[in-house]
Parts: C-alpha cells; sequence; structure tokens
C-alpha cells in the first residue's frame, strides 16, 4: 500500500504520477493524518472497470442459467420484503 501525504501532490505531483503508472496500485492521499483520496494511472483504473463489469456479467450469466435450470426466484416485491427484513436485524 502506497500512501502520501496531500502535500506531495503539489510538491512531487511527476513522482507520484510515474509511481502511479509503474505500480499500477492506487496511491492512497492522507489529509492532517487522515485518508482523504485515492489516486491511480488512468490505465490502471481503466483495467480495473474492465475486471469488474466482467466480473458483474459473470454473475448475472450463472443467475440466469440458475433461473433457467429452475432455482427458486422471486418476485420483486418479496426480494424486497427480504432486504427489508435485512436491514432491519442490522
Amino acid at each position: 500500500m502506497i500512501i502520501k501525504p496531500s502535500a506531495a501532490l503539489r510538491n512531487e505531483y511527476s513522482t507520484i504520477s510515474n509511481l502511479a503508472k509503474e505500480t499500477k496500485e492506487p496511491i492512497y492521499i492522507t489529509k492532517n493524518g487522515g485518508g482523504d483520496l485515492v489516486l491511480m494511472s488512468i490505465d490502471a483504473f481503466e483495467k480495473r472497470e474492465q475486471i469488474q463489469i466482467l466480473q458483474l456479467r459473470a454473475r448475472i450469466l450463472q443467475a440466469e442459467q440458475e433461473r433457467i435450470s429452475g432455482a427458486e426466484t422471486l418476485s420483486i416485491s418479496e426480494a424486497r420484503r427480504r432486504l427489508r427484513e435485512r436491514a432491519d436485524e442490522v
């Protein structure tokens, strides 16, 4: 995990930019000792987004396959009711 103070953005922008591009990892920016921002290269961000979209598509495909195979389904109102029950438990 890479952590930098917010002042480093002003004083060391090029260094931080290069670090983000080289490591392809998020850089956590702190302000007054607490977390404030996460910075990452555009390439790393876009790759992360693509992976999340693929994972979501895979979950949707799995759910559709389960539905076609006869798995139990819920109406929207039943799903909402169950979600409200879970929220009330928390």
